[in-house]
């Protein structure tokens, strides 16, 4: 069933999103001296060839990042611009615990779980010289609940399963839902396409009914014959977001949108809960 490989969707217009709330969060809590904990269930391999085969078969890069003016970069994220750009002269797009890894701080600790048999070690490899990180080659869905709660630190949490089965719906609100009532006060973010048959509305609707902490959800979509019969729309669900974010990510994704290669291109964000 592992059949999935992020390197055919690196940078694309989902990373964008995804990794732009990602950055806006861990530059917020970083703040505070106090450490963090970032546990990252579906970490890939860490790194991606943007020259490769993999991006040139779907051409999402060049949709996405690949399209965006970094000398006129909106301010609210100049980190995750600067960050891009200089992994962009290298010809490589960091995946979400390579980010995670960049921004975080000696004092904050990263847990990243991925099963791929190829990608695994390559994510090890990665990070066989940072003692900040651990590398478990298993399930992140179980792993990420037992790691939770935090001692005198704070936790944040990507779920970012690629939905190559049905089950990934379910399990995500099922580990979510434990990692949650474990540490309430934790910020998780779930990324989740939207696709053909809406799936991903009945696990937003499940995480509603247990959470009853702050919500938002942020939503990319895009509209072109390029896309036709794919994924044109991606969201992240956050819980416990930081205050600045849906007004850093409203006026930053402003400008964005204009420079995506899409017939149209629509941001929102949506206070669920507050």
């Amino acid at each position: 069933m592992l059949s999935y490989r992020h390197g055919y969707h690196a940078g694309g217009f989902a990373d964008l999103l995804k990794h732009a709330v990602l950055s806006l969060i861990i530059d917020y809590l970083k703040h505070k001296p106090a450490p963090i904990r970032y546990i990252d269930t579906h970490a890939g391999a860490g790194i991606y060839n943007i020259g490769g085969e993999m991006a040139a078969k779907t051409g999402e890069f060049a949709q996405g990042v690949g399209s965006l003016e970094f000398d006129d970069f909106p301010v609210q994220l100049k980190v995750y611009g600067d960050l891009i750009e200089s992994y962009l002269f290298q010809e490589r797009y960091p995946g979400s615990p390579l980010i995670a890894a960049d921004l975080l701080r000696p004092q904050d600790e990263l847990k990243l779980f991925e099963l791929h048999s190829t990608e695994a070690p390559r994510l090890q490899e990665l990070f066989a010289k940072d003692r900040r990180v651990r590398v478990s080659p298993t399930n992140g869905f179980l792993g990420l609940p037992p790691l939770l709660p935090v001692q005198h630190a704070r936790a944040l949490v990507l779920i970012d399963p690629p939905y190559e089965i049905a089950a990934d719906y379910t399990d995500a609100v099922t580990s979510l839902k434990a990692a949650y009532l474990r540490m309430h006060n934790g910020v998780f973010a779930l990324w989740y396409p939207v696709i053909d048959g809406a799936p991903h509305l009945p696990m937003l609707n499940s995480i509603k009914a247990f959470v009853d902490s702050k919500l938002w959800h942020f939503e990319l979509a895009v509209r072109d014959e390029s896309v036709r019969g794919k994924m044109s729309s991606t969201g992240m669900l956050v819980i416990n977001p930081p205050w600045t974010l849906a007004t850093d990510l409203t006026e930053a994704f402003k400008a964005i949108t204009q420079q995506l290669p899409f017939d149209s291109v629509k941001f929102s964000a949506e206070c669920v809960r507050d």
